[in-house]
């Protein structure tokens, strides 16, 4: 029992040394909040794309048509005064897209002219799907002047005439439905929130970057002859071991903690099976600490410790798709990625937030991620025991 007190002890001392620096609780709760909200504004896709459309005020058929656009699903239509205007706003990615109609457009359909329609988008994937959106609904207006003229052929009544009886018989018509569905598994459902991927996404990137720069306090205690002067008390030397080791686990859990719980208040963020989520985190924590353990029991300055702890948590984030998700590798870069304790959190990550999974589900993720958090804790032991002795002091 005296051990396990001096080993909180050490913890609690560790815990509020990292938390009384200023830039620490900035890093540690302000930017992995940050990020998230910026990657889910950019990234998450759940806002529908906006479409700019220069029509006439006046003009029924021009109304009818901005009026289709409007009733499209999966757009949002926005009105713009001039066609300078709306390119500006195009080029400037304000809008996705944008449809120029013509001011003379009513008077050039009744007329029995073809007017050309102009679609404005940048280059790219995105731009021609939105196209489709948009010349879906031009077309549904051109089928009803099409056949409104065939009709004024025949019976030799007006062109409104005609296009009201063309309205009259369309919606008599039973029309074909088309329904989309989606085979085998969804890599993303539609309806996962858009700052779920990024919120896992960030919360392991974070948990193993703080881990290893929280390091420093360890090398600071060596540096000063605290472990020094600990080992020459009546400490164990397993003991100063299991405090210094609660105390970056201590860190870990508590920026993980505050991520989840704040991610889910602020941005509604959903996190899969409660029970299931917090053991995946509480596993890659424990390898995260570990990590950072033994970063500071090998690196020798503080200055050392930074830059491997970034270099190597910026570097084994991005290898682990916390960055790029693992979707978008190649089958040989998903096998190596997997080196990474990232790598197997962001794939039962994956399983809870998109396919419903449970701790069932991600037991191979937990196994693996515990068993690297007890290999590095042994090395971490190791080399902090050699430390605490002052063999390389």
């Amino acid at each position: 029992m005296r051990m396990n007190g001096k080993a909180f002890t050490i913890a609690a001392t560790n815990l509020r040394r990292t938390l009384r620096a200023r830039t620490n609780i900035f890093f540690i709760f302000v930017f992995p909040m940050l990020l998230i909200l910026i990657l889910g504004l950019a990234f998450g896709g759940s806002d529908s794309p906006r479409v700019g459309v220069v029509a006439p005020s006046q003009g029924d058929l021009a109304g009818q048509l901005v009026g289709d656009l409007r009733a499209s699903s999966g757009i949002e239509v926005q009105r713009i005064g001039t066609e300078a205007e709306l390119t500006s706003k195009v080029e400037h990615s304000e809008l996705a897209g944008g449809l120029v109609v013509p001011d003379d457009y009513d008077a050039q359909v009744r007329a029995g002219r073809t007017v050309t329609l102009r679609y404005l988008a940048q280059a790219g994937q995105g731009g021609q799907q939105l196209g489709a959106v948009v010349s879906a609904a031009v077309d549904r207006q051109s089928g009803r002047i099409r056949a409104a003229r065939a009709v004024a052929g025949q019976l030799a009544i007006g062109f409104d005439d005609s296009l009201d009886r063309t309205d009259r018989a369309w919606s008599t018509v039973d029309l074909v439905t088309v329904v989309t569905s989606t085979t085998g598994t969804t890599q993303v459902p539609q309806n996962a929130g858009r700052f779920d991927t990024g919120a896992s996404s960030q919360l392991l990137l974070f948990l193993f970057i703080t881990s290893l720069t929280s390091s420093i306090a360890l090398i600071e205690s060596r540096r000063l002859g605290v472990s020094t002067r600990m080992a020459a008390t009546p400490t164990p030397a397993h003991t100063i071991i299991i405090g210094e080791g609660l105390g970056r686990f201590a860190v870990a859990a508590i920026q993980a903690l505050f991520i989840m719980l704040g991610s889910a208040l602020i941005f509604g963020v959903s996190w899969g099976n409660p029970l299931a989520a917090a053991a995946l985190t509480v596993a890659f924590a424990l390898v995260a600490s570990a990590a950072g353990l033994l970063l500071g029991a090998s690196a020798r300055t503080p200055e050392q410790a930074i830059a491997v702890g970034l270099l190597l948590g910026m570097g084994m984030g991005a290898l682990g798709g916390t960055m790029m998700p693992l979707e978008f590798f190649s089958p040989t870069m998903r096998r190596i990625a997997h080196i990474t304790p990232h790598a197997w959190g962001m794939d039962g990550f994956s399983a809870l937030l998109h396919h419903g999974g449970s701790l069932l589900t991600i037991a191979p993720q937990l196994g693996v991620l515990l068993g690297a958090a007890a290999l590095l804790t042994a090395l971490a032991s190791w080399r902090l025991r050699r430390s605490v002795s002052g063999s390389y002091m």
